[in-house]
């Protein structure tokens, strides 16, 4: 006896199934076979379309492109029972069974003894309807997944579309922009070469110039020395001779009016002497005529004898005058004797001078000489800085080109291992469409079975389809991935039935790779991770790198050894530095320790701010001396103190005129002598870069200055955009807002070191804070400070960080090197605004203080490198106030203040943060700290910590202090010696020690 017949056959998909899980069709009884003829003569007409086999599972995509071909229509023949009321069924499943069926029996004519009751069918039929049913649902299942995985291709196709067009954008973005460096470099390398030529010719043109200037100067000394010995000469002997004409001629005339005079009173003598002797005669013969006549004739002769007396005595008064006239000649002649020997010392002295001007001559020669060794070693040494300015312009351009490649091959790798993950990507996507191709191939070939064997079934009928054939079918389809095997499922949707790449996909392949480099043979980070392995620090050995050592073979040990070398050469200029400045305002006992020009212990306050011109500000500042002398102020900056197109005082005009919107010149000297009473220092705001016009040139352009300082375009630089200058090109960056000064002109060095002379003469200020010093070649501020020896001086030097990503980036070496740069080029005469450590505190205080330490353990600003010539500040009018250009986080201003308060370097405090922030009493208490602990400007600095969660250094020999939340205290840190009291406790914003 049988137990049961099953046959079933179905639309199903996949690979060919093992029969050894299939359950064996044993069709020997009639029943079977009878219902199948049943069921042949039904009139019913069942519609089979292929398409009907996808789209009743939901999915879009039709089978058309598959299959091809148009839908077929089969007839079926049922009986008229009650199987008659049922729909037809969507997929062709008869199961048959029976029971009590005696023996085995293949014959036709055993059907239909044999046929089986209704109620066994009936039964057969719910059991194949339930078992349809859960077929359906498990396919419905498998189509579902099959959409969904034909769907989750085309996302990864679109996405492979995506990724390829966006390495293909980014390597092309790559590509523009290493070329765009590139030619950047080669432009920077042909004007350094360029420049370096210029320079060269420069260097021999000056050096051509230079001894041209001497011979000629030479020449014209000893032509205008020649010159005036041969005047002075020829005005001596002149001279000499203009004397003795003179001498002879007062001579001549002398004698000549005296002989004159002797021969005339002589004559009048003679002629009265002859006229009385005539007279005498006449008497006389009267006499002897009346001596006949008596005594009246004698009367007359004593008269006449009387007479005779008087003329002997005019006689002897004319010999007595005539000796007088001799001695005169003689005294005459003695003078002509004199003036003749006065003549022989002067041609004595003409040919000493002769002499003179031979030996002139000769030295003037012998220092010519030595001016032409002088200018061709000067002239060496220029040529040998060229070169070595040359050399190290190479060697810097072949550290950029060493970059350039290095930033080259980085982008290399990192294209390699994108390529790499779009081709595990690619590699992915052709499994997955594989997968989908293999299913639908699967789905394919079992339509086809299916649709030959209904072919067979009407054409032969059912008897011609035996139970090997159904258990082919059944082994053909895919009944194990239906029936339930879980693994092979996902094998074949993961894997699909094949590996190889469609010719469509490669061709396509091909053109996503075009243009892109070719693959690199460098093996990947995995490969690399399993081979090395990684050994990974503790974690408290990430931050706390003050005990770290070094490896001898490091970058890191060389950039130091080059750093220590730096530092001794500035160590040794600060010496030399230090034997010619003078403190102006020493504290008792305090010693000089030599910031810029101070004095090393300068705290130094910025007294206002860009809105403090709207008010009479010397008027408002000057009662605010004794606070700030309170409060351990040493240095105010006051602001620009010139007329100005611009309130604020940066636009200045006319220099001598010091009636500014802050107040008049008068209001402005009480206020500094008010700091002085306090013992303050002033500084004043010197704008040197730039000027403004009060004229216009013919052409319309404002370049003619006016007041005191009446210079006209020559003043200016040649290359300002703006101004049509006529001077020299420019040694710095440009101010488009005014006329650009030319400083390497004479005159305009000397006008300014006179007006900078004027203002601490005159007006009282000790010191510079110089304006925009990126405008001018710091060898200038040398001269401008060497002029006028101020007590402090600090250039306003504000140039941009690093950035890596919109991040401040952790090396900031670069920019704190141009700072550098700038003190060396004023010979380290003036002070620097340390901008370097204003920007890495924007970022270290929130909660980033491994920013506050660089790889040699340092400060990472200026006051690393040379504090001594750092000024630090957390704002000034320019970065805070109503501008805001650059503003310091508001809740960090006290940890910033805490940190410039107790560091190395000169600190700047913000009159807005003073006065008006409510901060005074805090500032002033890190102030007295600072006093209290002796740091000063060239403090050591020892850093212990400094990781996410705070920063620990020791300053100097007495203090240490803590910022952020690192639970630390002195007695935890074994390389601090010496016992330590807290007495300054801010919590986790920052805290202080001093030593017992």
């Amino acid at each position: 006896m049988e137990i049961f017949a099953t046959m079933q056959a179905t639309f199903t998909t996949g690979p060919p199934l093992n029969s050894t899980e299939v359950r064996k069709c044993r069709a020997p009884d009639a029943a079977l076979h009878q219902s199948l003829l049943h069921l042949r003569k039904s009139p019913k007409v069942c519609s089979v379309r292929h398409d009907d086999i996808f789209n009743s599972s939901g999915l879009s995509t039709p089978v058309k492109p598959f299959f091809g071909g148009k839908r077929k229509l089969y007839k079926w023949q049922r009986p008229s029972s009650e199987l008659q009321k049922r729909e037809n069924l969507p997929r062709l499943l008869v199961t048959a069974s029976t029971a009590g069926i005696g023996s085995d029996n293949s014959s036709e004519s055993s059907f239909g003894s044999n046929f089986p009751d209704p109620v066994s069918l009936r039964a057969a039929l719910k059991a194949s309807q339930a078992r349809v049913l859960e077929i359906e649902n498990e396919k419905r299942d498998i189509l579902e997944a099959l959409r969904q995985s034909e769907a989750k291709v085309q996302e990864y196709a679109a996405l492979m579309v995506q990724t390829t067009d966006e390495a293909l954008s980014e390597l092309e973005a790559s590509k523009k922009l290493f070329k765009a460096e590139l030619s950047k470099v080669l432009e920077e390398k042909s004007t350094l070469q360029k420049e370096t030529l210029l320079a060269k010719q420069d260097a021999v043109n000056l050096a051509v110039k230079i001894e041209k200037i001497a011979e000629s100067a030479i020449q014209e000394a000893t032509q205008r020395f020649a010159e005036d010995l041969v005047l002075k000469d020829s005005a001596a002997e002149t001279a000499a001779a203009e004397a003795a004409a003179g001498v002879e001629e007062s001579i001549r005339l002398a004698a000549s009016d005296a002989a004159a005079l002797v021969v005339t009173e002589a004559s009048t003598v003679m002629e009265e002497a002859l006229a009385a002797a005539s007279l005498a005669k006449q008497q006389a013969t009267k006499a002897q005529e009346a001596l006949a006549k008596g005594m009246e004739i004698f009367e007359e002769l004593s008269a006449a004898k009387l007479t005779t007396l008087s003329l002997q005595e005019k006689v002897s008064y004319l010999e007595r005058e005539l000796g007088i006239s001799q001695g005169i000649v003689e005294s005459l002649r003695l003078e002509l004797k004199a003036s003749q020997m006065r003549t022989e010392a002067a041609n004595a002295r003409a040919a000493e001078a002769e002499a003179a001007v031979q030996e002139v001559q000769r030295a003037a020669a012998e220092d010519g000489r030595e001016r032409d060794d002088r200018a061709k070693q000067t002239l060496e040494e220029i040529k040998a800085t060229l070169i070595s300015k040359t050399e190290v312009a190479s060697v810097v351009l072949q550290a950029d080109l060493e970059a350039l490649k290095a930033a080259y091959h980085a982008a290399q790798e990192a294209g390699n291992v994108k390529e790499q993950a779009n081709l595990r990507m690619y590699e992915a996507l052709e499994r997955s469409l594989a997968a989908a191709e293999g299913s639908a191939e699967a789905w394919k070939n079992r339509a086809l079975s299916v649709e030959g064997l209904l072919r067979r079934v009407k054409e032969e009928g059912l008897e011609a389809v035996s139970s090997v054939v159904a258990e082919e079918m059944v082994a053909g389809g895919r009944m194990e991935t239906l029936l339930g095997n879980d693994s092979r499922k996902r094998d074949l949707l993961a894997n699909g039935p094949r590996r190889e790449t469609p010719e469509w996909m490669r061709r396509r392949i091909e053109v996503g790779f075009q243009g892109l480099p070719p693959r690199s043979s460098m093996p990947t980070n995995s490969e690399i991770e399993a081979q090395v392995p990684l050994h990974l620090p503790r974690p408290d050995e990430v931050w706390s790198i003050f005990n770290a050592k070094v490896k001898e073979d490091d970058l890191y040990t060389k950039q130091a050894v080059e750093k220590e070398a730096l530092d001794e050469q500035r160590r040794a200029l600060e010496r030399a530095l230090q034997k010619k400045t003078v403190k102006r305002h020493p504290e008792d006992g305090e010693g000089k320790l030599e910031s810029g020009t101070g004095s090393g212990r300068e705290i130094v306050f910025q007294g206002f701010n860009w809105e403090s011109w709207r008010r009479k500000w010397y008027l408002e500042l000057a009662p605010k001396a004794a606070d700030l002398k309170k409060c351990g102020i040493t240095t105010i900056w006051m602001p620009p103190p010139t007329e100005s197109v611009a309130p604020q005082g940066y636009m200045p005009g006319d220099l001598y005129n010091l009636n500014s919107a802050y107040g008049t010149v008068d209001e402005l000297k009480q206020c500094i002598e008010e700091m002085h009473n306090n013992d303050i220092l002033v500084l004043g705001d010197a704008v040197l870069n730039h000027r403004c016009a009060q004229k216009q040139s013919p052409n319309g352009v404002w370049n003619i200055f006016g007041g005191k300082l009446a210079w006209g375009p020559e003043a200016i630089v040649k290359d300002d955009p703006n101004f049509q200058g006529r001077g020299n090109p420019s040694s710095g960056d440009f101010f488009h807002a005014a006329p650009n000064i030319d400083h390497s002109q004479d005159f305009i060095r000397r006008d300014i070191k006179e007006w900078m002379k004027w203002l601490r003469s005159e007006i009282g200020f000790d010191g510079w804070r110089l304006d925009y010093v990126r405008g001018f070649w710091g060898g200038y501020v040398k001269e401008y400070i060497e002029a006028t020896d101020p007590a402090f001086s600090i250039g306003e030097y504000w140039d941009s960080l690093a950035y890596d990503g919109g991040q401040v980036s952790y090396n900031q070496d670069a920019h704190r090197q141009r700072i550098i740069n700038w003190i060396n080029a004023t010979g380290g005469t003036s002070s620097a605004f340390d901008v370097t450590t204003k920007g890495i505190l924007h970022s270290a205080l929130h909660n980033e203080y491994w920013r506050l330490i660089d790889p040699q353990g340092k400060p990472p600003g200026v006051m690393g490198w040379w504090p001594s010539r750092a000024v630090t500040f957390l704002e000034n009018h320019d970065t805070g106030s109503t501008q805001g250009h650059w503003p310091f986080p508001r809740d960090k201003l006290m940890q910033g203040y805490a940190y410039i308060l107790t560091h190395p370097g000169t600190p700047v405090i913000f009159y807005d943060h003073f006065y008006d922030f409510g901060l005074h009493d805090q500032i002033a208490e890190l102030i007295a700290a600072r006093k209290r602990t002796a740091v000063h400007c060239r403090s050591p600095v020892k850093i212990f910590h400094a990781n996410i969660e705070g920063y620990v250094a020791q300053v100097g020999e007495n203090l240490v202090m803590k910022l952020g939340r690192l639970d630390w205290n002195p007695s935890k840190e074994n390389n601090l010696a010496g016992s330590w009291e807290r007495f300054l406790d801010r919590g986790s914003e920052y805290q202080l020690w001093e030593r017992k």
